[in-house]
This record gives C-alpha cells, sequence and structure tokens, in this order.
C-alpha cells in the first residue's frame, strides 16, 4: 500500500532545517502497541512522541497538557471510546491532526470517524514506511480520509445525507472561517447541485476558464484532489448546503 506524498528520505525537505518537527501524542490501551509506534516514530529525525495515554480521558488530558500536532488514536479504546475522544479534542484543539486506527475497515467506523472530524483512518496492520508517510502528509494539512470513503459509496452517500442535514438543521458549533473567497463558496455550492463546469459558468455569467481556475484555486486551498471531495469538505465545514432530494 502506498500513499505517495512527499518523503524526506526521497528528497523531500528535512523539517530539521526549518525546527517543525512533528509532535505526536500515541493513545492505545495496548502498551505494546504503543512501543511499537513510538520506535517507528522515533527513527525518525523529524518527530517527536510528546505522549502516551491509554483511555479517553487521559487522551483529552495529554492533548491539552501538550498541543501536540498529531494524534495515533485507537478507534477500540475503552468506553467512551476512540470516536468520542476525537470528538472531544476536535473540539478543543480543531487544528490537531487525528489518524485513527483500526482493526478493520468497518464502515460504520469510518462513517463516525469522518463526523468526528479524524484526518485519516487507518488500518493497524499498516506498515512502518506507510505510517510515517500517513503522519507526514496529515501533518501538512490533507485529509486522507476522503480516499476511504470515496472508494466505498455507501458510506460516501452516508455522509452527503449526514452534512445535508446538518447544514438543514444547523450544528451545535460555529462553522469554521472558510478560507474560500464567496465567489469560490458559491462555485462549490453550484458544483453541489451536480452542475457541470460549464453550467456553472452560465449561471454564474462568467467564463468557464474562470470556473476552471476557481476550482484549481478551491482544490489547493482545501489539500483536496478533485471537486467531490471538495463538496464534501465543505459541507463538513458548514460552508455550503446539499440541496434537498
Amino acid at each position: 500500500m502506498s500513499y505517495g506524498g512527499p518523503d524526506r528520505r526521497r528528497g523531500g525537505p528535512d523539517r530539521r532545517a526549518v525546527d517543525e518537527r512533528i509532535r505526536i501524542l500515541l493513545v492505545d490501551d495496548h502498551a505494546l502497541i504503543r512501543v511499537g509506534m513510538r520506535s517507528i516514530i522515533e527513527r525518525e529525525p523529524d518527530m517527536d512522541i510528546v505522549g502516551e495515554a491509554a483511555d479517553p480521558r487521559s487522551a483529552l488530558e495529554a492533548a491539552l497538557e501538550t498541543t501536540p500536532d498529531i494524534i495515533l488514536m485507537d478507534l477500540s479504546l475503552p468506553a467512551p471510546g476512540g470516536i468520542e475522544a476525537t470528538q472531544r479534542i476536535k473540539r478543543e484543539l480543531p487544528a490537531c491532526g487525528i489518524i485513527v486506527l483500526a482493526v478493520d475497515e468497518d464502515e460504520d467506523a469510518l462513517f463516525e470517524a469522518i463526523k468526528a472530524g479524524a484526518a485519516a483512518f487507518i488500518l493497524k496492520d499498516v506498515g512502518p514506511d506507510d505510517l510515517v508517510t500517513i503522519i507526514r502528509r496529515v501533518s501538512d494539512g490533507e485529509f486522507l480520509i476522503n480516499d476511504k470513503v470515496f472508494a466505498k459509496p455507501a458510506v460516501a452517500s452516508r455522509v452527503l445525507k449526514e452534512f445535508r442535514e446538518l447544514a438543514v438543521y444547523g450544528q451545535e458549533a460555529a462553522p469554521i472561517f472558510a478560507p474560500l473567497s464567496p465567489r469560490e463558496v458559491e462555485i462549490l455550492d453550484n458544483i453541489a447541485q451536480g452542475m457541470t463546469n460549464k453550467q456553472v459558468a452560465y449561471a454564474l455569467s462568467i467564463s468557464e476558464q474562470t470556473v476552471k481556475n476557481h476550482m484549481s484555486s478551491i482544490l489547493r486551498k482545501l489539500s483536496v484532489n478533485d471537486r467531490t471531495q471538495a463538496v464534501v469538505y465543505a459541507m463538513r465545514q458548514g460552508w455550503i448546503r446539499m440541496p434537498e432530494d
């Protein structure tokens, strides 16, 4: 399994040069697994382990104390579990990237993980090199859970329905400020209704090339790979609404 992305050993940026070491919190109720992850991560010169936790309560306390860049979160923590821990931490530390680790790709767990705000959903049998690459990509702001969601149409459909309802009925927390311009949000809103670039251009009285330029800007700003991922990301943040059927 290969995740691509920049790699220090293949000529990618060396974070040591600019003192941008990735600060990581390990959360798993099995000490042996934490030891294994630590042994992998400590070999990387651009990564630091800032703490460990074995249950949701200590995970929240450690996160607030250390403010890590990345949390490796065991899905199967003792009650209330890894998803609840992810939700609580993301409410307090929205900039923290949380990588959920699971024993299998259960669709319900994947759906709950994206709702909770996880940046990635990976299996515990992930290879050491892939784990390190995923940590770096999430640290760079990528939202890798999209790869999983869009590979499973049933999950993608549930996500779209859920965020449509959130948009209609409102969310408890205020939406995060969109890094997009009003015109970019308008374009995404039209795309969410199923319009092509040509149809968006006609609706907004702009050229199709202008729409394409805006889409390139949107993908770059949101660190996503295509328009569908951009729409889901924007709905997740509460910036646009999915139209009712």
